[in-house]
């Protein structure tokens, strides 16, 4: 097991903040949601990455939260590595393909979860992970509350995770290292021939031998005409000279993301590419002058906007330059033109800067601290027209 770096105390003063943020909203009680690729509610509020089967955190306006998973797997593995001990077993938070256990297996139903943690019967009850929240999982929750209202809370969670604690900047920090390393380790690496795979089975190597737990999404290398998708898949495609190629890397390290893109060539890069480089890095530049504490995120996010119109390239993004993260690689906070955040210390963010003209696309993107009186830069290596 990974030396632990955040101690039990500073999840049971999540959970604390968590109530209050609750009682602001007046939410009796929130149920969140998580699976393996969507892990970070159980995460934040309890340690527990599941496997197989998923997991939901239970946690009352006032009184101990509760971790629900499914069995009998599941509970002995929450029994080692939940911060939250307060167990229970739910049918509906077992795998898709369950077998026919063997050994006998307790299950509860909601009526009876919802009875053991809150103190009275719930009149609100706030549902997080929103968007993914299954269906027979929430018709069981109405079925044991059927006189309570039921509201989105995913921004009542947002809030509580948005200010990062000291323990939780270390963690942020080693994520980062990690990433970063990751990223000059396939830079030195990068030749022409290599496939796209090949690249990104360097960061791989670097990513796990450093100590991450594995990346903060399925990571990846595109080049030539596949640089101009946002979201891409590393190919079997052989690196050319004087080509744009993309670097998208991110290391999980105790369930906290790094994230850090580059792109670069090998040989002079096509015209069109090197000035879609400069505006990315010109906007990029003037987003990190920007953000500080006590600014609206709607000006950094204006002044990003200016600066792309005056090259005629503002439909060339998707969104705003930076975004927050934490436990998961996007943990809302966008610094968007209709936000209406204050940006505070204590606040994680990634730099974030996606330009396509659609026939090239880039991405410029760095971690980033929120100080007292200014910002902590978690990333920085070669924030540049790369040209190997």
């Amino acid at each position: 097991m990974r030396t632990l770096m955040i101690p039990d105390s500073d999840y049971e003063h999540r959970v604390a903040r968590l109530q209050e943020e609750m009682a602001q909203a007046d939410l009796d009680v929130i149920l969140t949601y998580s699976s393996e690729s969507e892990p970070a509610s159980s995460r934040y509020l309890a340690d527990f990455w599941p496997f197989f089967d998923f997991a939901g955190v239970l946690v009352p306006r006032e009184g101990q939260a509760a971790l629900i998973t499914g069995g009998p797997e599941s509970y002995e593995f929450a029994e080692q590595f939940s911060r939250i001990k307060n167990l229970h077993i739910h049918p509906l938070f077992v795998e898709s393909s369950a077998p026919d256990w063997v050994p006998e297996v307790e299950y509860e139903d909601f009526a009876s979860i919802l009875s053991s943690v809150c103190p009275s019967p719930p009149r609100r009850i706030g549902v997080t992970d929103w968007n993914i929240f299954p269906h027979p999982i929430f018709v069981d929750l109405q079925k044991a509350a059927p006189e309570a209202e039921f509201v989105p809370a995913d921004d009542v969670l947002l809030r509580t995770r948005a200010i990062k604690s000291e323990y939780e900047m270390a963690v942020i920090r080693k994520a980062y290292r990690i990433t970063e390393q990751a990223m000059i380790d396939a830079l030195e690496g990068a030749s022409e021939g290599l496939t796209e795979w090949e690249i990104e089975a360097q960061a791989h190597i670097t990513i796990r031998r450093m100590g991450a737990e594995g990346t903060s999404y399925p990571i990846w290398v595109c080049s030539g005409p596949n640089t101009r998708q946002s979201l891409c898949r590393s190919t079997h495609r052989r690196i050319k000279r004087n080509e744009l190629v993309q670097l998208t890397f991110g290391a999980r390290y105790m369930g906290y993301c790094g994230n850090m893109c580059r792109p670069f060539s090998i040989g002079e890069p096509p015209e069109k590419a090197r000035k879609l480089m400069s505006v990315a890095l010109e906007g990029f530049e003037g987003a990190m002058r920007d953000i500080r504490p006590g600014v609206a995120a709607r000006d950094v996010f204006q002044n990003y906007h200016d600066t792309l119109a005056r090259y005629g390239y503002e439909d060339f993004t998707l969104y705003g330059p930076a975004h927050g993260t934490g436990s998961s690689e996007v943990e809302g906070l966008w610094l968007g033109a209709g936000s209406d955040l204050i940006i505070q210390p204590g606040m994680q963010f990634n730099a974030d800067v996606w330009l396509s003209d659609g026939e090239y696309g880039l991405r410029y993107e760095d971690g980033i601290l929120i100080t007292e009186d200014g910002i902590e830069e978690l990333t920085s290596y070669r924030r540049e027209i790369i040209i190997l």
